[in-house]
């Protein structure tokens, strides 16, 4: 869940909070008694203006000014003001039931609360993982407040009880959003993120590495680049053994994704030195189409150069690499010393690009 949505959800908490002080200003001029119908009044304004703006009655809104009027009208009564001060406590208590069942248990109550002001938006199996972990951040937060409120009820003065209410809840959940942003930075610096394109190859988006490789069919950019020398010899890679994709099978020189911002030929030039320590520069673009594999979608740019330097294979990245003629390529097709992407581009190479 973003930031931008968390505040969004604590600020439904806001309308309950704005009657706590309105009473404490109005109580520091007047009786306690007048303090209690002004912030009784405040309630019920509050739940005519999110109505009239919304269309239609807010439930959290209502049910807050109903219990306000509860607490409130018993205080009126009975001359005591505490129970118009138990009603934060008793809202947050609720609230951390909800909290709790959503964070503890398969039944995520905050997740439809979610829909309900996201429709047809659906998270994905790390953005579920990530709820949950926030949800149990916020059922501690919540209890930790709702613990104080309860004991500044009864042992504090009005004051404190409602800095403690409402002021410190704010300032409680600001330190968290501050932590938590400095710890979103702090994961997202570790994500390698890659375009997401439309058939056209056009942006339309970001993913991280591990999604476009889940299975999903996520159209990323990725660059090929083929290296021949000057007898016309075609330079393959060996791919590793711990390569999730065709391990230990020959592949074209050069291939990587293209970062999220960046250039297909700058993630060419970086792919080249960091696999096989080669500086390119103005490589040729032959073609560009789109490569399915079962798990993956891939727009695929092919760039080739013609070089008399020797490329040197990075053994952190590659298994092995060599140049082939054109009879040693045709004698390996169709046996599985090939990935199948490889054949696929070397049909379509072979009618751009005459072989020796």
């Amino acid at each position: 869940m973003s930031l931008q949505n968390k505040f969004k959800y604590l600020g439904l908490l806001l309308p309950g909070l704005l009657p706590l002080f309105v009473f404490v200003l109005v109580d520091e001029f007047v009786d306690t008694k007048w303090a209690i119908i002004t912030a009784l009044a405040s309630g019920v304004a509050i739940f005519i203006y999110t109505w009239i703006r919304n269309g239609k009655p807010d439930n959290f809104v209502l049910f807050d000014t109903l219990l306000l009027a509860a607490f409130g009208g018993i205080s009126i009564l009975l001359h005591d003001e505490v129970f118009f001060k138990l009603k934060p406590g008793i809202i947050q208590t609720i609230l951390i039931v909800v909290i709790g069942i959503s964070a503890y248990s398969p039944k995520n109550l905050i997740l439809g609360m979610a829909k309900r002001y996201m429709p047809g938006q659906e998270l994905d199996e790390h953005q579920l993982k990530q709820l949950r972990h926030q949800t149990r951040i916020m059922f501690w937060l919540f209890l930790v407040h709702t613990i104080l409120v309860y004991y500044s009820v009864f042992y504090l003065s009005k004051e404190a009880w409602a800095f403690i209410s409402g002021g410190l809840f704010y300032i409680m959940a600001g330190v968290w959003f501050v932590i938590e942003l400095l710890r979103q930075k702090l994961l997202n610096s570790k994500i390698e993120w890659v375009p997401v394109l439309n058939n056209d190859g056009k942006v339309i988006g970001k993913a991280t590495r591990e999604q476009v490789h889940s299975g999903k069919k996520i159209l990323h950019p990725v660059v090929h680049l083929h290296v021949f020398n000057s007898k016309g010899e075609l330079y393959v890679q060996k791919r590793p053994s711990f390569k999730e994709i065709q391990p230990n099978k020959w592949d074209t020189a050069v291939g990587g994704h293209v970062s999220f911002k960046e250039t297909p030929q700058k993630a060419l030039e970086r792919e080249a030195f960091e696999e096989l320590n080669l500086k390119i520069s103005n490589p040729d673009f032959l073609f560009s189409y789109i490569w399915e594999s079962e798990i993956e979608k891939e727009f695929v740019y092919v760039f080739a150069i013609k070089t008399t330097d020797i490329p040197m294979p990075n053994t952190k990245e590659l298994e092995d690499g060599k140049f082939m003629n054109l009879h040693e390529i045709k004698i390996n097709l169709g046996k599985s010393f090939f990935t199948p992407n490889f054949e696929e581009e070397f049909q379509l190479l072979s009618k751009r690009i005459s072989f020796r």
